[in-house]
């Protein structure tokens, strides 16, 4: 310190402080304001800015007001050069949690954007959240005078003893990114394993992918068993299915007046019932002679997996309904049985006491 502390000096510091904090306030409701505007934009990502903002905006105000109070006080030159890489460190590591905010909101907004459904994959936003914090406080420490080349070499050492540590957890972390990059499986597609686990893709984790199926319970898998299994995905290429219905008609029935009454039945399923495709082409190919009917399978389209029970119960009602107003019966399955008696039928066998005398004093001596 090169002299004393003056009620000057503290005057112009408080008021170093003061100015920080107001414009600190200023900067806080200027950033709520365009929140409110922000929130009107279809796009997600000045919301994701404007969050970000309204914590460095008011930090960096506090932190300029508290540099120019330093800079009006008679500190000694060791005392004002810790203050300033003090202050510069926090700025940093404020700057570095906005700027893992902002750009963790932007790859979340990003990723749900290309899948089209609300659904996250929280592992590419995890680890570009670690990544930028990591970032930033090796750079808040090279600031602060300390010398990150040792703690990055005992990261390394460190990292690579964790890692035989944590095999699975390491295999299942690859096998996530290895399914986001190849885009096998994306949040919101519906999935069906080959051990029977089915449902729609919620989110795929560092460790896990979370799987919702139609009774709105999570299945949980591992992103390493997941890249090893058999899967069908009901939603790539495309979301839209073709499904089919087995039906049977008795033989003595018209198959072409068949045909154009169940094409009908088709159409108007297809353009009253939601979740169907309008445009869909029926398709009736008539395919076995049964015991009692001939039988024939009718194709629906359907906008996505789980509309399929919807259509399928709603043309199945109305096709009921249609073919007893067209006289078409649906015949159950009968058989006819016939009995045949043998003509010939077996002399009864004499029991022994029916015998002659004869054998009886045979059989005695």
């Amino acid at each position: 310190m090169n002299r004393e502390l003056l009620l000057h000096d503290w005057l112009v510091a408080g008021i170093a402080l003061a100015a920080g904090a107001a414009a600190g306030l200023l900067l806080r409701a200027l950033m709520r304001w365009l929140g409110r505007h922000a929130e009107r934009t279809r796009w997600r990502g000045d919301d994701v800015i404007v969050d970000a903002l309204r914590t460095i905006a008011p930090g960096a105000a506090l932190i300029a007001g508290a540099a120019v109070a330093a800079t009006t006080l008679p500190l000694t030159a060791r005392v004002e050069g810790f203050v300033n890489q003090s202050l510069t460190a926090v700025l940093i590591l404020i700057a570095t949690l906005s700027a893992a905010r902002v750009i963790a909101g932007l790859v979340q907004s990003v990723a749900g954007a290309r899948t089209g459904v609300a659904g996250s994959a929280s592992i590419f936003v995890n680890i570009t959240r670690v990544v930028v914090l990591v970032m930033g406080m090796l750079v808040a420490l090279e600031t602060m005078g300390v010398s990150i080349a040792p703690l990055v070499t005992a990261l390394g050492v460190g990292g690579l003893a964790v890692a035989l540590a944590l095999q699975d957890t390491l295999a299942n972390l690859f096998a996530g990114v290895h399914i986001l990059a190849s885009k096998t499986v994306q949040p919101g597609d519906y999935i069906r394993l080959s051990s029977g686990e089915e449902g729609y893709v919620v989110d795929i984790n560092w460790r896990n992918t979370v799987v919702r199926n139609l009774s709105n319970n999570l299945v949980i898998i591992p992103n390493g068993r997941l890249a090893r299994t058999n899967m069908t995905n009901f939603t790539q290429p495309e979301q839209q299915l073709s499904i089919s219905v087995q039906v049977g008609v008795g033989y003595e029935s018209d198959l072409e007046h068949v045909e154009r009454v169940t094409l009908d039945v088709v159409d108007s399923v297809m353009a009253d019932i939601n979740g169907a495709v309008p445009d869909h082409e029926g398709a009736v190919r008539f395919h076995t002679f049964a015991d009692s009917r001939i039988n024939f399978t009718v194709i629906l389209g359907v906008g996505e997996f789980s509309d399929q029970y919807r259509i399928k119960h709603e043309f199945i009602k109305r096709l009921h309904q249609r073919f007893r107003a067209e006289g078409i019966s649906i015949p159950a399955p009968t058989r006819t049985v016939a009995v045949h008696r043998d003509e010939f039928q077996t002399a009864p066998v004499p029991h022994q006491r029916d015998a002659p005398p004869s054998l009886l004093s045979d059989g005695g001596r």
